[in-house]
């Protein structure tokens, strides 16, 4: 006769798994209803290298996506918390030290130092150590180029963007327990992806404000940034990459390149995190044994 401590436990294990598969199906009903009601674009989840537990960057992807980021994203942004030097540090883009010398000192903004005796800033040029600065010094004088927006610098977007959800409360608990038990971390780069490529043009029955641009998966879908990428404007890598440009192509490569930038230590802290996983697996069974030879000899 089964003990009614273990009849508790396999009921609520029932329990559970009846509701998982309920929250399932009743968010799939949710979302297929907002899609079709037009009120809801739906983010699909990216294949990135760096994803799941054992996920780690590919410097060639980097590389290319910084790339684009070079030749797109410096007309408006900057990426202050990221230095050149971290560009051919182990676990990035890995660029030779005396490539990423050169590009510093031929970066077309410069660094402002120290002031002169009227108070005006010196500029000078940047290097190793200092970081990768876009085209404005202050927020004021970028939202006076801009037209009032603040071009926002990109060395945390990948982290400071998500993925909305428009799951309902009944269901919102089982993808949150999904994402936990896949580890995924990736929402503020497939949120980035899907605007970088999520320009149309706009609908009949919308109105749009002037000197907005329709984006699908921008919340109220009108964004002051134009299309940086478009299918007849993109960056072409060179030959020998073996990848061809495109403007899925170039989304993608930069918004690795981005995610990096956020997440820098990713790839040494994943190894180091297994590492630790083995060393407690193994500690585990050498106390299990020790427990066994110690405690054998006592009668039970």
């Amino acid at each position: 006769m089964r003990r009614p401590e273990l009849r508790w436990r396999s009921a609520a294990v029932a329990v559970i798994a009846a509701l998982s598969l309920a929250g399932a199906g009743a968010a799939g009903v949710v979302r297929a209803a907002d899609a079709a009601a037009g009120g809801e674009h739906a983010i699909e989840r990216q294949d990135w290298s760096f994803a799941g537990f054992t996920g780690q960057y590919d410097k060639a992807q980097l590389q290319r996506g910084f790339q684009v980021y070079q030749q797109v994203c410096t007309a408006c942004h900057g990426l202050k918390r990221v230095r050149f030097r971290n560009l051919a540090e182990p676990g990035g883009p890995e660029f030779p030290e005396e490539a990423v010398k050169a590009l510093a000192v031929s970066w077309p903004y410069q660094i402002s130092g120290v002031l002169d005796d009227q108070g005006n800033p010196i500029d000078r040029l940047p290097g190793l150590a200092d970081p990768i600065i876009g085209p404005y010094k202050n927020d004021v004088q970028a939202r006076a180029a801009q037209n009032g927006a603040l071009p926002p610098d990109l060395s945390l977007i990948t982290k400071a963007r998500n993925v909305e959800s428009h799951a309902g409360w009944y269901s919102q608990w089982f993808f949150m327990l999904r994402d936990m038990v896949i580890g995924y971390q990736e929402g503020g780069a497939d949120y980035l992806y899907a605007l970088l490529t999520g320009y149309y043009d706009p609908p009949s029955s919308m109105q749009m404000t002037e000197g907005m641009n329709y984006n699908v998966a921008f919340p109220g879908h009108q964004l002051a940034m134009p299309p940086p990428l478009s299918k007849d404007s993109f960056v072409e890598y060179q030959p020998e990459s073996g990848v061809k440009g495109s403007l899925e192509q170039n989304a993608r490569d930069v918004t690795a390149f981005l995610a990096w930038a956020a997440d820098p230590s990713l790839d040494g802290r994943k190894q180091l995190g297994w590492q630790v996983l083995l060393y407690l697996a193994i500690t585990t069974v050498l106390l299990y044994l020790v427990k066994k030879r110690i405690w054998s000899r006592v009668k039970h």
